[in-house]
């Protein structure tokens, strides 16, 4: 992979004091950079290495991990391929950094937990799974992949105008049909995040990264 694919993504590496802590995968929202989901990070799981990534379309000026058509209606090709990237992204991100691949677990927010999904549908090697907050199906894999050993905390807004609760339920039926252990967790929210993330999100990753 090698150089060439660590500059797929402008992103920050922040490692962690402890070589057993694990590593988060950050995945921003719309319009979001490397720098949002830092400190987010350190609320949830403050022992952890960070590896932030900034995605790489734009949209009237605000970066995105894919391009859409609309609202809710994605660029499928486009989406494959970026997420074909992140994928050689995050092999030579581990080449570089050195950390377990095994516990490199996504935190993603709206857009970023979508590009999250679509990793785990379609290389689901590349990550140990996540939490995705605000997250909707990316794509209808023809095959489903093997998710055994992964786990996925979907964490959705009750009260969300972009995704309705059939498409968060949808999403997690995708995922365990694959064999991957999933949580749903409903917030007494929107689309934006609230304390219950956080909440769910500390203890499900503390369960899993110590």
């Amino acid at each position: 992979m090698g150089t060439a694919a660590l500059d797929l993504h402008v992103h920050r590496w922040e490692p962690s004091a402890s070589p057993d802590a694990g590593t988060l995968l950050l995945l921003h929202g719309t319009g979001g950079n490397e720098d949002d989901l830092i400190p987010l990070a350190r609320l949830v799981a403050p022992a952890a290495s960070l590896l932030s990534v900034r995605g790489n379309v734009m949209e009237q000026g605000a970066p995105r991990f894919f391009r859409r058509l609309a609202e809710g209606v994605f660029d499928l090709e486009d989406l494959r391929r970026r997420t074909d990237d992140l994928a050689r992204f995050i092999e030579a991100a581990r080449g570089r950094y050195g950390f377990d691949a095994g516990r490199l677990y996504a935190l993603g927010f709206s857009n970023g937990a979508n590009v999250a999904a679509s990793l785990l549908l379609s290389h689901p090697s590349a990550i140990a799974g996540g939490v995705l907050v605000r997250a909707m199906v990316p794509f209808e894999p023809t095959e489903p992949p093997d998710l055994r050993g992964r786990a996925v905390l979907l964490s959705q807004g009750r009260m969300d105008p972009l995704i309705p609760p059939a498409g968060a339920e949808r999403l997690a039926g995708l995922l365990r049909e694959a064999g991957a252990d999933v949580e749903l967790a409903w917030q007494a929210a929107s689309h934006g995040l609230v304390q219950g993330d956080v909440i769910v999100a500390t203890r499900w990753l503390g369960s899993r990264l110590g």
